[in-house]
């Protein structure tokens, strides 16, 4: 019988724009592998503010892929930059549940999964995902990441009451709830003492060999620079908040007063930040401007290239994201170049850096911790001795090795499914 899973997930191509992608293509990519059909359920790419072709053709043969109704409320119902704020609960693509629940019931129909699975950070992902699962009995393995809500996210009251709500019947109807962090786990275990611990599993993020590989191409290509000054990059998007860049913005300006750094010394390239126009008067602010660079969205592969051939790599990650890991970090970690991570230090971030063997961290939310965590930081590089990942910490790390992981996951919730399908089919021969 062909093993088959039903993937719901807004995350998709031709989206792009978002390291988020590459969990569920890549789950995609290699289940079957795994001996899994995917049917992936996605939304039409006019909900999408940035699409591309770039990653289509890393999209399966065996993928079966369905493209529901889906609006962007900001965009396709707001009249003179203005909508109504019910439109948007509990995200601005709930219009998304109109079209993907009736085709999802298509899908089942036709193809007969044995499970659904589904993925945030849209919310509107798991209130598919609980309607298919309580219309047809499937079992449902939420892939939450991280945890849906904390004391003050969503930042709006109503908004985060909603995400709540869901995230309680996500908890409580999931057969399996699938995090990327041991600390997001603990928050959920915490958050819900009466869901047994066994319906919580961990399956990090990480990186992928082949895309590296046509990276690496691309990279062999480039012609070096000469005379440059040392290139410090951040790749992807700065959450004015969870990523908050004024401590080190504080840093620069003072290192660059005292003399210590110039143009001719660093430069910090903020790679498709989604947040320019704000990031644009903070470097103004600061007076900053000759050592920190705003540069554009580039394709996928494009980005892991100047990955590759970057003097360094930067992590932003602020203390209200101790129990999260950015996606972006195993792609740095596979890049093999030298890492300084701003980050709380008891945090899963620096936690994941220490296990591969990276000691290069300071805490963002600090000038001076910054400042004393930079200097040393570029001290070692440029020496040649900031530390590098471990190849241990590299190949456990591969996007194959997670879903190796799903496979087996897959196996274990889908088999007592089969188990009460085939008894029901043995009665019916009875009768």
């Amino acid at each position: 019988m062909v093993k088959r899973v039903l993937m719901i997930a807004y995350h998709y191509p031709p989206m792009r724009g978002s390291s988020g992608i590459q969990r569920t293509l890549k789950f995609s990519q290699y289940l079957p592998q795994q001996g899994w059909q995917p049917l992936v359920l996605s939304a039409h790419p006019r909900a999408y503010a940035n699409s591309g072709n770039d990653q289509m053709r890393e999209i399966p043969a065996e993928a079966v892929v369905r493209r529901a109704f889906a609006l962007d409320t900001s965009r396709h119902l707001a009249w003179r930059g203005r909508y109504v704020g019910w439109l948007a609960l509990p995200d601005r693509w709930v219009s998304w549940c109109l079209g993907a629940v009736p085709a999802g019931l298509r899908m089942i129909r036709k193809y007969r999964p044995q499970v659904i699975w589904s993925t945030y950070p849209i919310a509107s992902a798991n209130l598919i995902a609980l309607c298919l699962h309580r219309m047809t009995g499937l079992p449902w393995i939420a892939d939450l990441r991280d945890p849906m809500t904390d004391v003050d996210y969503p930042a709006d009251p109503l908004t985060r009451k909603v995400y709540r709500w869901i995230e309680k019947q996500t908890i409580k109807h999931c057969t399996v709830a699938v995090c990327t962090t041991p600390g997001a786990i603990k928050t959920y275990e915490t958050r819900f003492p009466e869901i047994p611990a066994s319906r919580f599993a961990l399956i990090e993020n990480g990186y992928d060999e082949e895309n590296f590989a046509d990276a690496g191409a691309l990279a062999a290509q480039a012609a070096p620079a000469q005379g440059r000054p040392f290139t410090l990059i951040h790749s992807g998007i700065i959450y004015p908040s969870e990523r908050d860049p004024v401590p080190l913005f504080e840093a620069l300006a003072e290192l660059q007063a005292q003399g210590r750094i110039d143009a001719q010394r660093l430069r910090v390239v903020l790679r498709a930040t989604a947040h320019d126009d704000y990031l644009a008067g903070l470097i103004a602010r600061y007076g900053i401007g000759e050592l920190v660079g705003l540069a554009p969205h580039i394709a996928y592969r494009d980005a892991l290239s100047e990955m590759l051939t970057a003097d360094a790599l930067l992590v932003l990650q602020a203390s209200n994201c101790n129990h999260q890991i950015p996606a972006k970090l195993y792609e740095y970690l596979r890049a093999r170049r030298p890492i300084l991570a701003l980050t709380d230090t008891i945090g899963d971030t620096a936690a994941a850096l220490r296990q591969a063997g990276i000691d290069t961290i300071a805490p963002l939310d600090s000038k001076e911790g910054i400042m004393q965590g930079l200097m040393r930081f570029l001290e070692l590089a440029e020496a040649g001795k900031a530390p590098l990942a471990s190849e241990e910490a590299i190949a456990a790390n591969s996007r194959r090795a997670r879903t190796g992981e799903l496979g087996q996951l897959l196996e274990r919730v889908a088999q007592p499914a089969q188990a009460a399908h085939a008894l029901q089919a043995n009665r019916e021969e009875v009768r």
